[in-house]
């Protein structure tokens, strides 16, 4: 799914994709990437409505979208701004060329740094994955801790992040009214929610070869709203065990549920497990928006959604603890988060 803006207009339409079936591929050993193909790519017609219409928004639908059982039918579609996107795109791009000894400024392993610049790599040689990682609401609280190099960057991934995270308020109110809770539910939480972003830069994929940029996983979040320059996103079949290639229209930005919004719903709504794979024939720029609640604000099963015959399956948590428990399992040998809170 994916967010498709009209220019640079206001905003003026709501879509909810869903994605229908289509050839997969079947998952081999998960480190080791399957070939990429149009054959596996997932198509996504769409509902649309306009903003001004007198109808109800369409939470059913984008509740339904977020619970079926197919891996590949997650997520929502809105239209926003070009303009906006691409900035945010060519800042993250800048960034990423600057000299190493100017991003290694904010290079850390203390995963609670406001600003933390790293690799990843599959070999221990070359990278597979930099990133950079920052807070970024509220803000005026945030952003001065941010890159200044290059000389647009705050403002133009300041810009990206407010306009995400009011995306991400929207679609949270309508799935909260679909599962029949009310979109004011815990609406205070919401609005003073942490948002982190994540900006990835895959190089090209070498020759001859495939590689894995990032491994399988899930966000913790409630949800997470990506942009990227080029198609490398897989999301995770469960019914099928396969991956399926997510296709990437220009300007879309694409909608994952996280361990957050599962452990919400008591599992009627289940967290989107996805891959990163590098491309044959460019760099990929992607940039991931994580909302959650406040770093110490615990998350609950919804008592709404719990009686004798559906009883409570997950713990308590909150963002403070799912960083706790990823220093403590450093060398990832234990279970994930997600299953440490399933009771």
């Amino acid at each position: 799914s994916g967010l498709v803006p009209s220019g640079d207009r206001t905003v003026q339409h709501r879509r909810v994709a869903t994605t229908q079936p289509s050839p997969v591929r079947k998952i081999s050993a998960l480190p080791t990437p399957l070939a990429t193909s149009a054959a596996g790519a997932c198509s996504t017609p769409s509902i649309s409505c306009h903003r001004r219409c007198s109808s109800p928004p369409p939470c059913s639908l984008i509740t339904g979208a977020c619970c079926c059982w197919r891996g590949d039918k997650r997520g929502c579609c809105l239209f926003s701004s070009q303009s906006v996107m691409d900035r945010a795109v060519e800042a993250a791009s800048e960034f990423f060329k600057l000299p190493s000894e100017t991003k290694q400024e904010f290079a850390s392993d203390d995963i609670r740094r406001p600003v933390r610049y790293g690799t990843s790599s599959k070999d221990g040689t070359r990278p597979s994955r930099t990133f950079l990682k920052h807070y970024a609401h509220p803000l005026s609280e945030w952003m001065k801790y941010w890159p200044e190099k290059p000389p647009t960057y705050r403002e133009d991934m300041g810009k990206f992040s407010a306009g995400v995270r009011r995306v991400a308020l929207e679609l949270m109110e309508a799935i909260l009214e679909g599962l029949g809770l009310g979109k004011h539910y815990q609406h205070e939480e919401f609005e003073n929610g942490l948002q982190l972003l994540q900006v990835n830069c895959y190089p090209k994929e070498p020759e001859g070869e495939s590689a894995i940029g990032l491994a399988p996983h899930s966000d913790h979040g409630f949800l997470t709203i990506l942009l990227a320059s080029c198609p490398g996103l897989e999301v995770l079949d469960r019914s099928s065990d396969t991956w399926r290639v997510v296709q990437q229209p220009r300007h879309a930005l694409h909608v994952h549920v996280g361990d957050c919004m599962e452990v919400l719903s008591n599992g009627r709504v289940k967290t989107a497990v996805h891959r990163a794979v590098l491309n044959h024939g460019e760099a990929r720029i992607s940039m991931a928006s994580i909302h959650s609640f406040a770093m110490h604000e615990k998350v609950s099963v919804a008592k709404e959604l719990v009686d004798e015959q559906d009883p409570e399956k997950y713990k308590e948590s909150s963002f403070s603890d799912f960083l706790d428990y990823l220093m403590s399992n450093a060398d990832k040998k234990r279970m994930s988060f997600l299953e440490s809170l399933r009771t």
